[in-house]
């Protein structure tokens, strides 16, 4: 599968942003799908992800109820809801998937195997 990430860019501490992973390939919905973040000079960490089928979420503490995460199978795409936005949220986000990805390793970057190119989002105060 191939995986674009879209919808970054310059925006308020405050504002709301949408982004979008696009996927091409078959059977999407066999593909768990998650968004990393990496900050300049930061390691790269786990935000959301959505599980492969009906699509159940997971999100990490720092981001919790803020950034909701959602899929459209027929659509092949996995939104990433991002609200009230804060500086420290800047960064680069990226999309990956897994097949089948068992829920403990939802939100471990290396047992993803395919990555969107990155969309980057500042926050400005």
């Amino acid at each position: 599968v191939q995986l674009q990430a879209s919808g970054g860019g310059l925006v308020q501490a405050g504002d709301s942003r949408r982004l979008s992973c696009s996927a091409s390939g078959r059977c999407f919905v066999n593909y768990s799908v998650a968004w990393f973040r990496q900050a300049p000079g930061k390691e790269r960490e786990f935000v959301s992800a959505v599980k492969y089928g009906h699509g159940t979420t997971y999100s990490s503490d720092f981001v919790k109820a803020r950034f909701p995460i959602s899929r459209d199978n027929d659509k092949k795409t996995v939104y990433l809801q991002m609200n009230s936005l804060q500086p420290e949220d800047t960064a680069t986000y990226y999309c990956a998937a897994a097949s089948l990805l068992h829920d403990d390793y939802n939100s471990t970057d290396r047992y993803y195997n395919f990555w969107g190119q990155g969309t980057q989002v500042t926050v400005s105060s």
